[in-house]
C-alpha cells in the first residue's frame, strides 16, 4: 500500500505533473490539497482514465482537497467533523489494501494562520483543536489511520532552513507546534521522523528569492499515522524531482509504503 500527499497548488495548472506522478510513482492513494477549483472543474475524466477513483471537496479559486484511489473509496466524509467551516479543507474515506485490510485516510489542508495578529491565527488554532478531537475519535476505533496533508506547521528547528527568521511566523510559533504535538501525544506517529532524523527533509520551497535553488525549504507536509498504520510502515520518501520541473507546485509530494 503506497499512500502519498501533495499540495498541488492548482490541479488544473498542474494536471500534466499530476498525471505523470500517478504513472511514475503509482500511489495506491494520493491525497491532494489546494485544488483551487470547484468540484465540477476538477479534471475527473483524466484522473479516472489514469485508473483512479475520485472524491473531491472543491472550492472556487481557493483551498480544495481530494482523494484519488486505485481501489473504491468508501464511507466518504467531507468537512472536518465537529467544525463548521465555509472553507474546503478536509476529506476522508476508507480504502482497502490488496489483502482487504482497511485504511482510513484523510486529506487535510490546514489553515496558514498568517498574519498572526489577524483572525486567521485563531481560526488556524481552532481548526487544529477540532482536528485533534476528531483524531482522538479515530484512534478509539483502532483502525489504520493516515492523516495526510499540508499542515502548515513546521514541527521543529530541524524542519526549517532558518529557525530564527521564522520564529514569529504562524507556521512556527510555539502555540502552533504545541497543537501539532497534541496529535503526536494522542499516539499518532510522524511517518518521516519514524524513519529518519536527518535535517533538510523539506517539502516546500517558496517561489521567491531562489528558495529552491538555495534549498531554503520547510517541512510542512506530513503523514501522521495511527499505531495500527505505523506498525505496517516500511519506508517514506519525498519526491523532490517534481519541484525542479517546469511550472511546478511550490510543494512536493511525500509518500509512505506500508506492508
Amino acid at each position: 500500500m503506497r499512500i502519498a500527499s501533495w499540495n498541488v497548488n492548482s490541479v488544473r495548472q498542474r494536471l500534466p505533473h499530476l498525471l505523470a506522478y500517478l504513472k511514475d510513482a503509482a500511489p495506491d492513494v494520493l491525497c491532494l490539497q489546494e485544488l483551487k477549483c470547484e468540484n465540477g472543474a476538477f479534471p475527473r475524466q483524466e484522473v479516472e482514465d489514469a485508473g483512479y477513483n475520485v472524491a473531491i471537496l472543491g472550492q472556487k479559486t481557493f483551498n480544495g482537497v481530494a482523494l484519488l484511489s486505485k481501489a473504491p473509496l468508501e464511507d466518504i466524509r467531507t468537512g472536518l467533523p465537529g467544525f463548521e467551516d465555509v472553507q474546503s479543507r478536509y476529506i476522508e474515506a476508507a480504502v482497502a489494501d490488496s489483502a482487504g485490510g482497511l485504511y482510513r485516510i484523510a486529506s487535510i489542508y490546514l489553515p496558514n494562520g498568517n498574519p498572526v495578529g489577524s483572525d486567521k491565527y485563531p481560526y488556524k488554532l481552532a481548526f487544529m483543536s477540532a482536528l485533534a478531537a476528531h483524531a482522538a475519535e479515530l484512534l478509539a476505533a483502532e483502525e489504520r489511520v493516515v492523516l495526510a496533508g499540508d499542515y502548515n506547521v513546521i514541527p521543529a528547528a530541524a524542519d526549517v532552513y532558518d529557525p530564527e527568521g521564522w520564529k514569529g511566523d504562524a507556521l512556527f510559533l510555539p502555540q502552533t507546534r504545541a497543537k501539532f504535538r497534541t496529535l503526536l501525544n494522542l499516539g499518532y506517529v510522524d511517518a518521516l521522523r519514524a524513519v529518519t532524523d536527518a535535517r533538510q527533509q523539506y517539502t516546500f520551497w517558496d517561489y521567491q528569492a531562489g528558495a529552491w535553488q538555495k534549498n531554503c525549504g520547510l517541512r510542512i507536509d506530513h503523514l501522521l499515522l495511527s499505531p495500527q498504520a505505523a506498525d505496517r510502515l516500511g519506508s517514506v520518501a519525498i519526491d523532490k524531482s517534481l519541484r525542479a520541473g517546469d511550472k511546478p507546485s511550490d510543494h512536493t509530494p511525500i509518500r509512505a509504503d506500508f506492508a
